[in-house]
């Protein structure tokens, strides 16, 4: 029996996809319109042959009155074609398309997982394709964008890509199905709705009739491009990339052999591994720096990760990011107290209060050790961290403690593990482990005395 010509396109784009050669459970994104129902339609009958065994998953948004209507009408859908249904309302409604889609897709993965489905179906046709390559040339996009909607990506099938609106429409009345139309779609507010109803529809009629075709043929010789740049980098990255369990290298001396096109590819999908995503101005300063700086330079990606420099290669190493701050508040000079201290994440313990210093065991030049009147001192105190524009006391002056680190020689990854003890005015009035107390003592008795336990 020769098949309905839509039914024969989806069925060379499910071949093409590799569907049809097993058995799979299919989670279908049913949202009760025309697109999804026929969608459902098809795998559920006329391509019931293939082993294809649908599961639907209905989510409601409440972002309009008829959302619970629609719900309602799915599940006497799929009662009616004996489909399993899985369906979700959020408690919440977003606050915009993106938030929605983005909730709609971690749904759908939930619902896949839960129905322990191979892959989900999206009803996603040639008009989306169209509007999503016009939307992101206007928004600004590179070769990957130009190929629009991909016909199976992360688990994602779209068998309807290659039909227009009209022709899945024509083939729901030819089988007498019915569907519910979503009347946000006819409003112009969205983006996509505006492009849908205004843009292209003056761009066939004013200046190019076959803008949608345009669009979507753009995107087909995008995505081919697209296949045949990422095969070549793949190569590419087989000659540069070498892995230390889990660290890549680059060899930076070999990167004049290929264009750059290739080289930031090689780059981009390096850094993918580590959810690191860079524009193309960071792309083109990281592979300067690969290509230039001296062995031994560093230069930060992210909060977690970084390239180093070690003669012919680039590493990819990432940066471990410590525990926050756990700072040690004074609120008197009273007993002695033991308390935990955590700075740049190096961990210290902390011994404070009035004592004399014979009995703490300190000697005069101990730089860990801060003892001072306690008269001569603002309560509360604190020990924390070093911060920008922190000024120390030193014989009644106010010195930057910037510069202070300067003239000792501080490295600035050691700056942000040294305390700092600040009393209530915000004055630095002594840095662990750079310098001896300069602090006046009391001429007899007991003195107020901090001490820093450390490795």
């Amino acid at each position: 029996m020769t098949p309905n010509p839509l039914e024969a396109k989806v069925l060379r784009q499910l071949a093409r996809a590799g569907i049809g050669d097993r058995p799979r459970r299919v989670l279908v994104a049913l949202s009760g319109g025309c697109d999804s129902v026929v969608l459902l339609y098809l795998l559920r009958f006329p391509f019931a042959r293939l082993g294809l065994e649908p599961v639907a998953a209905h989510l409601d948004h409440r972002m309009r009155d008829s959302a619970a209507g629609d719900a309602q009408w799915v599940h006497g859908l799929c009662t009616a074609w004996q489909v399993p249904l899985i369906s979700e309302r959020l408690p919440v409604a977003p606050v915009s398309e993106d938030d929605a889609r983005e909730a709609r897709y971690a749904f759908l993965r939930r619902a896949a997982a839960a129905a322990s489905a191979d892959l989900i179906a999206t009803g996603h046709h040639a008009d989306d394709q169209a509007e999503t390559v016009l939307f992101r040339v206007l928004r600004g996009t590179g070769l990957r964008g130009l190929a629009g909607i991909a016909p199976l990506a992360d688990g994602i099938l779209r068998p309807l890509l290659p039909l227009w609106r009209e022709e899945i429409e024509a083939y729901a009345r030819a089988r007498r199905l019915v569907w519910r139309t979503d009347e946000t779609n006819l409003e112009a507010g969205p983006v996509r709705n505006r492009l849908r109803h205004e843009i292209i529809p003056l761009l066939e009629e004013r200046i190019a009739p076959g803008a949608r075709r345009s669009l979507v043929s753009l995107a087909q010789i995008a995505a081919e491009a697209e296949k045949a740049l990422e095969r070549i980098a793949a190569e590419a990255a087989g000659q540069l990339v070498k892995w230390d369990g889990n660290e890549p290298s680059l060899a930076r001396d070999r990167l004049h052999l290929y264009d750059s096109a290739i080289t930031s590819r090689v780059l981009r999908n390096l850094l993918r591994h580590f959810g690191v995503v860079l524009d193309r101005t960071g792309t083109r300063r990281a592979l300067q720096f690969i290509t230039d700086a001296q062995s031994g330079r560093r230069m930060p990606l992210s909060s977690r990760l970084c390239i180093e420099i070690e003669f012919d290669r680039a590493h990819f190493r990432e940066v471990e990011v410590p525990p926050p701050d756990l700072e040690c508040q004074i609120d008197r000079a009273g007993k002695m107290t033991e308390a935990p201290l955590r700075i740049g994440g190096k961990v210290y313990r902390v011994i404070h209060g009035v004592a004399t210093p014979e009995r703490l065991e300190v000697g005069a030049g101990d730089r860990w050790v801060f003892h001072a009147d306690p008269r001569a001192l603002s309560f509360p105190m604190r020990l924390r961290g070093w911060r920008s524009g922190d000024r120390l006391r030193v014989d009644g002056r106010r010195r930057s403690l910037k510069k202070v680190f300067l003239e000792q020689r501080v490295p600035r990854a050691r700056r942000a593990q040294l305390p700092l003890l600040v009393d209530m005015t915000g004055d630095v009035l002594w840095v662990g482990g750079l310098s001896p107390t300069a602090q006046p003592l009391p001429e007899r008795g007991e003195s107020f005395v901090v001490k820093v336990l450390h490795d």
